[in-house]
């Protein structure tokens, strides 16, 4: 069940994160969702090097970081696969 959860939490920050960066990425959803994780898991390992992954109530320190790390990740990742890919549009 965590691969399910981990799984929808890198699909809505892959989501936020392409929706928070300007114009627009070239990358697929499917990338997208693998970045999400991506970052999901750069901004745990922030918040428990920081101390602040595990609180009483909601963690949003934890979920900013998540997010913050996803963004990177997600930004990183579209400039790689326009840079390997080129700026190829579908047909």
């Amino acid at each position: 069940m965590s691969w399910l959860w981990a799984i929808i939490v890198g699909l809505v920050l892959g989501l936020i994160a392409k929706a928070i960066l300007p114009g627009k990425q070239q990358i697929p959803l499917w990338l997208t969702v693998v970045f999400g994780i991506i970052g999901s898991i750069l901004g745990n390992s922030v918040a428990t090097w920081i101390g602040v992954n595990d609180t009483k109530g909601i963690d949003w320190t934890r979920h900013l970081l998540q997010l913050a790390g996803a963004v990177v990740i997600v930004w990183l990742g579209d400039m790689a696969w326009v840079a390997v890919r080129g700026n190829k549009q579908r047909a």
